[in-house]
């Protein structure tokens, strides 16, 4: 393990951090909001805590190790956990407390979209904008944006993507170099953005709103500048901007690159990942809506049980975390079918938080090999992922993931409870956090702002270990890591 690199390495990802925090500045300056020292503050202890990080091994030069790779993106998504709470803790109002700021910021880093704040209206607008762009940041990672730039500081990335992306298949790339892999990432999700925020804008959203709210679409972020999330603005063409872009953020990006390379949709039909996320998606709705009808009044509207239960549906099953309607208040298990939903997630190398959809797909598929083996003891039963074959490696893989996820989930829940939560709010707690979704049940379906500090900084762990998927953070632990 190269200790000067990777202090190199962390040095330059802060001082990388420290300048995406001037748009925010900058909001708070045009705006007269009185929030710019708070950003100042913020820019200064981040700039200089990365650069007394780099300075002393600025002329240290060597690559990267996957062990390397693994230590860099924990720390540092610690640190910027840590350097991203400063704005909150510097604003005079709202007041928060140490883990209060932590715990926003590091909701905003990693898509989560749980908020500690009661009055939403009431913050000032540049910290709004703030908390959105941490989003989306998180959205993509900021990892691979910098493994585009660290190769001309004379540092290889490819050893941080591999930490950072999601997903079982990690080795695939779009284009040969990893330089290149990243820059077209990026190139995407901006355009998507852009996209997002026209659309928004054009469906009347304000320009302060439509640009805010493209960020945590596009992150599937789940934070909003108004207490009533995206129901605040109740309107159908705003919603219907939602739905569609959460549906395509949670969607492999590869896909999106492959279609706009060859001017074509027919990679996203072929997919059977993609296939199996749109069908999960669209039987959510229709168990969501015909339940919903069947138990509304006769005189009830059609159309707005329709629009409300896809609009959910989309938002949990995309692990966005949006609302346009109290779903904690829909009657018999339909809360809890939302809340089961972001347990999936969206599509491996997308923003979607959860297990991933390929890795459910996975699981599905071994489980129905499993079977046939039962009727047919001397067969040869290969799993297969479209017309490729899967290797055991993948399959052992998933399962080893699985495995993880539940007893991370049983224990933090079960730690939650000994915190004096009840069995309801931990339960959905460590969902809402562990798979990024944000939004819960119990004492946590309006804010996290009421629970315990040792309950936030809990969650606080559990949405780390979502965001970079159990076993970056896990794999540190081990003994076996650190031996030489």
């Amino acid at each position: 393990m190269r200790l000067k690199i990777i202090q190199k390495v962390l040095g330059l990802l802060l001082a990388l951090f420290s300048i995406t925090i001037l748009p925010s500045l900058i909001v708070s300056i045009v705006l007269a909001d009185g929030a710019h020292n708070a950003f100042l503050i913020a820019i200064t202890v981040t700039l200089v805590a990365g650069a007394l990080m780099w300075l002393p091994v600025k002329n240290f030069s060597g690559e990267l190790r996957l062990r390397d790779g693994f230590i860099i993106v924990v720390l540092f998504w610690l640190v910027l956990g840590l350097c991203g709470s400063i704005p909150f803790l510097a604003v005079q109002d709202p007041k928060m407390s140490i883990i209060d700021s932590i715990f926003e910021s590091i909701s905003g880093l990693t898509t989560t979209g749980a908020t500690v704040l009661r009055d939403i209206d009431e913050v000032v607008p540049s910290l709004l904008f703030y908390r959105q762009f941490l989003q989306w940041l998180g959205g993509m990672g900021i990892i691979v944006l910098a493994v585009a730039v660290l190769p001309m500081l004379g540092v290889g990335g490819m050893q941080l993507y591999r930490a950072e992306t999601p997903g079982p298949m990690k080795e695939s790339k779009l284009t040969p170099r990893i330089k290149e892999t990243a820059k077209m990432l990026w190139y995407i999700y901006l355009s998507l953005t852009v996209c997002c925020a026209v659309a928004y804008y054009a469906a009347g959203m304000s320009f302060f709103d439509a640009v805010a709210h493209s960020f945590s679409t596009v992150a599937i972020g789940g934070f909003s500048t108004h207490n009533m999330s995206i129901g605040y603005f109740d309107n159908a063409m705003i919603e219907l901007v939602a739905i569609v872009f959460m549906f395509v953020a949670g969607v492999n990006f590869t896909l999106h690159f492959l279609s706009w390379r060859q001017k074509s949709v027919n990679h996203y039909l072929k997919d059977s990942e993609f296939v199996t996320y749109a069908s999960i998606l669209m039987l959510a709705f229709l168990v969501c809506s015909i339940g919903l009808f069947s138990l509304s009044a006769a005189d009830a509207d059609i159309s707005a049980i329709i629009r409300k239960s896809l609009f959910q549906t989309i938002s949990m099953g995309t692990t966005a975390g949006f609302s346009t309607d109290q779903f904690q208040q829909w009657p018999l298990f339909f809360p809890l079918i939302l809340i089961f939903l972001s347990f999936v997630g969206g599509c491996a190398g997308s923003t979607g938080g959860g297990i991933k959809v390929v890795r459910c797909l996975l699981l599905y598929k071994q489980g129905i090999r499993e079977i046939q083996r039962l009727i047919h003891p001397n067969a040869v039963l290969k799993i297969r992922m479209g017309n490729r074959a899967v290797s055991s490696r993948v399959i052992e893989a998933v399962w080893g993931f699985f495995a993880a996820y539940v007893v991370v989930f049983i224990l933090l829940m079960l730690a939650l409870m000994v915190t004096g939560l009840d069995p309801i709010t931990s339960f959905s707690a460590v969902a809402a956090c562990l798979n990024n979704l944000g939004p819960g049940l119990g004492s946590v379906a309006e804010h996290y702002g009421n629970i315990s500090p040792t309950a936030k900084s809990l969650l606080c762990l559990a949405m780390l270990l979502g965001r970079l998927e159990i076993f970056t953070l896990l794999v540190i632990l081990t003994p076996s890591f650190w031996r030489a």
